[in-house]
């Protein structure tokens, strides 16, 4: 059983760009069925809310409905304005209310309570984001002992910006309801490790075991949650055939005639300020001024459909990207070459795969990102005879494996803009050896893998444990409360050890304890 912020129910007519999440959940879905239980997207009155099913093919889609106040507030407000931007080291934008932290425990067990009309006593239940974090302990007070694991799509960030959450102590916790809680990334994993020591290890009679995977498993007075890496993947064989079938397709073909034998250079990204899309701008107007030759014979096509509109930063947000296209296409255009096309409409994944086999580079240089499935889609879709030249942020998780990716820094204009140059002017032979790595890299660790990987950790079935070091450096504790109440509960207690055992050997880990 799936649970996530949002159910993709299949609609049939393919106009709806796939998200991160349906893009790795939707192939492991179809390959094992299940259920997929979520928001229905849809805001209706508080005594008119519906639950409602609908079969497509071997899964079930479960969706619910949520009233306005509880959009506010869950959605619109803890959600996205105060996790969103603080999981993404924007702190300056976070707005915190006590109201919204209670709308978003409300609606995380208005979401338990449904769920406990469709749960079978042998799920695996797989809960996805930040949105629905206290989803396992809104089971666990109701005496569901399934499998629940947590996978986080967005970075988990540093101790220093972790602890900046207001109320941290009564929602980070929580995540050690689960059996499993996996990150994208080895890092984000140990930043989790490192919060867990510093914040509350004096609550715990904390054992530490290493087991397979280079995962992680603290013990909490017998109660055991295995931490982890595992980072999402695509299905790259398949993005390939789609590539191919639609580069031929009437848009790509309209496209690539419009471009007049100018080389492309596309980004693909949701309207954010995570994405660097300003930054990214500014970039390519250097990369225009410092390198004139280029004018008149390369197009930037930015592809950024509107997102979470109703937040006034994203509304700044788009003003000052059309702003800044404007500005840059008025300084460098002519009247037969626009430098921008700036697009706000919505592609199908089928659309995109052509127009990224059509792109000579790939720009994809996030603030600061989970993953990046874009960056995947790109390569994948790319003709290994004459490849393009994928442009990485190093602070995407994506950068991790992809070492032959031109990495940059994104909040350096400058350097993007020494990039954008080095990738159109790459010589072949380069351009082929780098996209063989990358291909190789996502071939490697493919969304099938990603699901095979959690799901026989949250089994207890991923083979030997084996023993590594733990690499969390010792830290002082500090000292933490007892007893935490949570908006509109009743107080948790731990139940804490006096003695604190941070630094105890590694032993192998045992089968998983009892659920609390």
């Amino acid at each position: 059983m799936v649970v996530s912020n949002r159910v993709s129910v299949p609609s049939g007519d393919g106009a709806k760009r796939a998200g991160g999440i349906e893009v790795a959940l939707r192939p492991a879905l179809q390959h094992n069925g299940g259920v997929w239980f979520g928001w229905s997207g849809k805001v209706a009155p508080a005594d008119q809310l519906e639950t409602r099913s609908v079969r497509h093919k071997n899964v079930e889609y479960v969706v619910t409905d949520l009233s306005k106040y509880d959009f506010e507030e869950y959605y619109n407000g803890f959600a996205n304005r105060v996790l969103w931007p603080i999981l993404h080291y924007r702190l300056d934008l976070a707005e915190f209310a006590r109201r919204d932290l209670s709308g978003y425990f409300r609606v995380n067990y208005h979401f338990a309570t449904e769920l406990e009309k469709i749960i079978e006593e042998d799920d695996l239940i797989w809960v996805h984001d930040y949105h629905l974090i206290p989803i396992a302990d809104a089971l666990r007070r109701r005496g569901h002992a399934n499998r629940i694991g947590f996978f986080l799509h967005i970075p988990f960030p540093s101790l220093e910006i972790m602890t900046s959450l207001p109320k941290h102590e009564q929602l980070i916790p929580l995540l050690l309801q689960y059996d499993v809680v996996g990150f994208q990334t080895e890092g984000d994993a140990g930043n989790f490790i490192r919060y867990l020591i510093s914040e509350f290890n004096q609550l715990w009679e904390m054992g530490v075991f290493g087991t397979a995977g280079h995962q992680i498993t603290p013990s909490l007075n017998g109660r055991r949650a295995r931490i982890g890496s595992f980072p999402v993947g695509i299905e790259p064989r398949a993005f390939q055939r789609l590539a191919r079938r639609n580069v031929r397709s009437p848009l790509v073909k309209s496209l690539v005639a419009s471009l007049g034998g100018r080389d492309l250079v596309i980004g693909v990204d949701r309207l954010d300020y995570s994405k660097g899309l300003i930054q990214r701008l500014d970039a390519f107007d250097i990369f225009l001024a410092n390198h004139g030759d280029w004018i008149g014979k390369v197009t930037y096509l930015q592809i950024t459909p509107k997102n979470r509109s109703e937040i006034p930063e994203y509304a700044e947000l788009a003003e000052g990207l059309g702003s800044a296209a404007g500005r840059i296409n008025g300084k460098y255009g002519e009247v037969s070459w626009t430098p921008i096309r700036y697009v706000n409409r919505v592609y199908s994944r089928s659309v995109l795969a052509g127009l990224y086999r059509t792109a000579r580079v790939g720009l994809v240089t996030p603030l600061r990102d989970g993953m990046n499935l874009v960056a995947k889609e790109y390569v994948a879709a790319q003709d290994a005879d004459d490849p393009g030249v994928l442009i990485l942020s190093r602070f995407a998780g994506a950068a991790i494996e992809f070492r032959r990716a031109v990495l940059v820094n994104p909040y350096d204009a400058e350097s993007v803009a020494g990039a954008i140059a080095q990738a159109l002017a790459m010589p072949l032979e380069e351009r082929r050896a780098r996209h063989h790595a990358l291909l190789a890299a996502i071939s490697e660790y493919d969304v099938d893998r990603w699901q095979r990987e959690f799901l026989a950790a949250l089994r207890g079935d991923d083979g030997v444990r084996e023993e590594f070091p733990v690499p969390v450096p010792p830290m002082r504790p500090r000292r933490g409360r007892i007893g935490t109440a949570y908006p509109d509960t009743a107080a948790v207690h731990w139940n804490p050890a006096v003695k604190v055992q941070a630094d105890q050997r590694l032993v192998s880990a045992p089968a998983p304890g009892a659920r609390r």
